[in-house]
């Protein structure tokens, strides 16, 4: 590690290059950005106070949710205090001499390799899951096998010396991952500054129509739920937690009596952020 100060330094997950890199230099280009093995390690970085903040992936448009995440982060002891969307532009990267004619194993993260199968499709190639798309490409350049590619972000490919063999090569155009800042201080916006998003946990029992009844005060009171997911918490299969994100504030009338009725229906309710609703969010949203 680094002798920067810790109160300059965001960690992320994965090593140089990463999408998760590319974020930090996009959001805190002041800040030293500091690579991690893994989530948690990333997360821990922040509550050991090794570093100030963490960009954490949570979704992608093509790929779905990140693995794991939903897990950690409740239990993290951190707070969300930003979101950032970065727009995914896979490059499939090679060693300098190498054509796309010898390419016959491409390595990436499984996301990475979910968003590519087009090219995987066509090319007839072997796809390898890595554990992350820069370490892909790292281990590629120390291979230096023209048989074998990464599909990563240019950023990768300039820091391990990869030539491009082709450009976008992402099923669909306008992949974007969505990334959440964490921060071991909770950051509240003022609700008069702008328009807000509020993320949390709760869990409800598995019984027939609670999560209809835990939920219902978002309708009736205009909530707009953007994100719910679930998970097993226990053994016993008996209750589900879920991941929210709304849009709102819960000192806004509205959402506090939605979260109210929450709470009669639910146990264990525990708000992981409220933060400012990122500008890429407000052009979807009315």
């Amino acid at each position: 590690m680094s002798e920067t100060d810790p109160d300059n330094r965001i960690a992320f997950q994965g090593v140089p290059g990463a999408y998760g890199h590319l974020s930090c230099m996009t959001v805190y280009p002041e800040m030293d950005a500091t690579p991690c093995d893994t989530f948690s390690g990333t997360l821990a970085m922040v509550r050991d106070g090794h570093a100030a903040l963490a960009m954490i992936p949570i979704e992608n448009s093509l790929g779905g949710r990140v693995a794991d995440i939903h897990h950690l982060l409740p239990e993290s002891g951190l707070y969300i205090i930003g979101e950032h969307f970065q727009p995914v532009q896979h490059q499939l990267l090679g060693v300098p001499g190498a054509t796309l004619g010898d390419v016959k194993i491409v390595h990436s993260h499984e996301q990475a390799l979910s968003q590519c199968r087009g090219l995987i499709h066509d090319f007839n190639l072997v796809p390898m899951v890595h554990a992350d798309t820069a370490g892909s490409a790292k281990m590629i350049a120390e291979l230096g096998d023209k048989t074998q590619a990464s599909i990563a972000s240019s950023l990768a490919g300039e820091i391990y010396g990869l030539q491009v063999l082709r450009d976008r090569v992402e099923d669909r155009i306008g992949n974007t991952t969505r990334f959440v800042i964490m921060s071991r201080h909770r950051r509240t916006p003022d609700p008069k500054e702008g328009r807000c998003m509020t993320s949390f946990v709760f869990q409800v029992r598995s019984q027939p129509a609670a999560l209809y009844k835990a939920l219902g005060g978002f309708a009736t009171n205009g909530v707009n739920v953007t994100k719910l997911e679930s998970y097993i918490t226990d053994a016993s299969f008996e209750a589900a937690q879920f991941y929210i994100d709304i849009e709102g504030h819960p000192e806004e009338a509205r959402v506090a009596r939605a979260i109210e009725e929450l709470q009669f229906f639910s146990a264990k309710l525990k708000i992981l952020g409220v933060y400012p609703m990122n500008p890429y969010r407000r052009q979807y949203s009315s």
